[in-house]
């Protein structure tokens, strides 16, 4: 009898396949107290597993072939720098010397803290980045325990009833890139969210993925065959000749769908009616761009720049982020919107401690900290104008609440500009500053802040997150987190109307604005200018395509005249 699964589906496509389970099932860390004489050998046989986790990542880094887009080889690399981290390098043997205990537990405990500090920070995206914390403790502690079971080769695979899909309690980044070089048709994880690492890495390998999936390596056995709709967040165990007809006839689409779509890269934007609409891309490292290029993004509508301030004692001085915001600047065909410093006070993560902070997500961060310390703030900001002359730059102020906060932000952008003037330093004459709206306040107070901002943003990441009062990241909460609940629909037509009658440009840079689910809905609440993964950009492009958006407006507003919360979501499923 066939068995369904449920979880998040985070990675869409269909696979089919047999299962494979990853690891036998949690880490069983053992502690006890060494004696003096053997304290010394503890800290070696530390380095010794160290040193193979990272001959292990380095040898999945050649693999990764040279077309593949920037961002997977980036995940390898972050491990890598991990595992050369003082956090790692001298905060473990600092435990075994200090305490005499073993390598495990010693590693264990650091995990620990590392993880604790992850888990205080405010931004979802990054509080997700707790997993190269754990993968990383995870690949060490399984060499010191002797359980680094290899995963199964291409041979081995090919070798039994068909591709695999793999079960585990998470999967790594080094070990989700080696079973996609091995041809994985899909996995299934107990954990995890949409914002996950491995959720990430499976949209950009185009691998069908599920997440939290709670009780699935005790429900699955290995060897029988399951299949992974991802689209969907299902899981069919041993499912009948009916149901693998249906979902192989759907694998067939996906695949023709997919070489239809590489045809649009270069096609124009522009719907059927003839309104021209900005597909732009977020990128984190310099070389994304090119990535993005290639797959028809005309720009960037997101540049984070959070991960130069993060794994370091001492912030990043003016040299040194000009050099890495020149870069990516000069290194964009068209405008690109970088994001000024969107962290809170409490990131000691060089130093391992966890924060005091109640609530970070509602304390001291983003532009909050950043007008409170304001010497952080004019140091990025002289660097982004400085890297201005080198491109088409704009500036997104994070977390912007209410006007006041916008304006002081504005004044010491100006006295920045004023004093990079006097210096007789070349800046952009014309740098628009936009308002990234991802706090209901903004969005309610919208038609205030347009008529100071030069554009919106909508965050509808932390828009949503705030809405709902719910954390994303957290599996216990994350099936609460719905795009389409009419107050966040509210919130969006709010900006998109005040952006529109201040004469300003509207983006969307969240999850949001790269499903195609969601596309023909935005278009007809008069969103023109979408920023999104790379590898979401033709889909969203052939929506555009196909849409008539003087039509869209009339279904979007009938939406809002709904009579119930049924007949909203009627109206909703016919505009999709």
């Amino acid at each position: 009898m066939a068995l369904w699964l449920s979880g998040i589906g985070v990675s869409r496509g269909i696979g089919i396949g047999r299962v494979q389970r990853l690891y036998g099932g949690d880490l069983e860390i053992p502690e006890y107290t060494l004696p003096d004489d053997q304290v010394e050998a503890e800290v070696q046989r530390f380095d010794r597993a160290r040193a193979r986790a990272r001959e292990q990542l380095e040898a999945v880094r050649k693999g990764i072939p040279a077309r593949a887009a920037s961002e997977i080889a980036a995940f390898i690399d972050t491990h890598l720098l991990m595992l050369e981290d003082r956090t790692l390098t001298l905060a473990v043997p600092a435990q075994i010397r200090d305490t005499r205990c073993n390598a495990e537990a010693a590693l264990k405990r650091q995990r620990d803290t590392l993880v604790a500090v992850f888990e205080q920070m405010d931004d979802p995206y990054l509080r997700a980045r707790k997993d190269d914390v754990t993968q990383v403790a995870s690949r060490v502690l399984r060499i010191l325990l002797k359980q680094d079971k290899p995963l199964p080769t291409s041979t081995e695979a090919s070798a039994g009833s068909g591709p695999l899909i793999i079960v585990a309690e998470d999967v790594t980044a080094a070990d989700l890139i080696l079973l996609s070089q091995q041809g994985a048709a899909g996995f299934i994880t107990e954990y995890g969210g949409p914002l996950s690492h491995s959720a990430i890495l499976a949209r950009s390998l185009s691998i069908p993925a599920i997440v939290g999936a709670h009780g699935v390596r005790r429900l699955l056995h290995e060897g029988e065959t399951v299949i992974v709709d991802g689209d969907k967040g299902h899981a069919i165990a041993d499912p009948d000749q009916k149901a693998l007809i249906h979902y192989r006839t759907r694998q067939e689409e996906q695949a023709a769908d997919r070489a239809a779509l590489a045809s649009l890269r270069n096609t124009p934007a522009v719907s059927r009616d003839g309104v021209k609409i900005h597909l732009l891309a977020n990128i984190e490292q310099p070389e994304d761009a090119a990535d993005a290029a290639q797959l028809g993004a005309e720009g960037v509508g997101l540049y984070r720049t959070e991960f130069l301030f993060m794994n370091r004692r001492d912030s990043p001085d003016e040299d040194e982020q000009y050099e890495a915001y020149a870069k990516v600047v000069s290194s964009v065909q068209g405008p690109i919107t970088i994001r000024t410093l969107d962290l809170g006070a409490d990131k000691q993560i060089q130093s391992g401690r966890a924060s005091t902070v109640s609530n970070p997500a509602l304390g001291l961060r983003s532009i909050r900290l950043c007008l409170k310390n304001q010497t952080l703030f004019r140091t990025q900001v002289r660097a982004l104008l400085r890297a201005s002359v080198h491109g088409d730059l704009r500036i997104m102020l994070p977390m912007i609440s209410n006007v006041g906060e916008f304006r002081q932000a504005q004044a010491i952008i100006r006295y920045a500009r004023a004093q990079l003037h006097h210096a007789g330093v070349q800046v952009s004459e014309k740098i628009p500053i936009g308002a990234m709206i991802e706090v209901p306040a903004a969005a309610l107070a919208a038609p205030w802040l347009a008529r100071h901002a030069a554009f919106f943003s909508i965050g509808t990441n932390d828009l949503i997150q705030y809405t709902l009062a719910i954390d994303r990241v957290d599996d216990e909460v994350n099936y609460l987190y719905d795009p389409l609940h009419p107050a966040v629909l509210s919130l969006i037509r709010m900006t998109i109307d005040a952006g529109h009658k201040a004469g300003i440009p509207v983006a969307m840079c969240g999850e949001m604005a790269g499903d195609p689910r969601y596309t023909r809905l935005l278009l007809g609440l008069g969103l023109t200018e979408f920023s999104m993964h790379p590898a979401n950009v033709l889909e969203v492009k052939r929506n555009v395509l196909g849409a008539d958006i003087s039509a869209l407006h009339t279904q979007a507003a009938a939406v809002f005249e709904a009579p119930d919360m049924n007949e909203l979501r009627e109206r909703l499923r016919q505009i999709a």
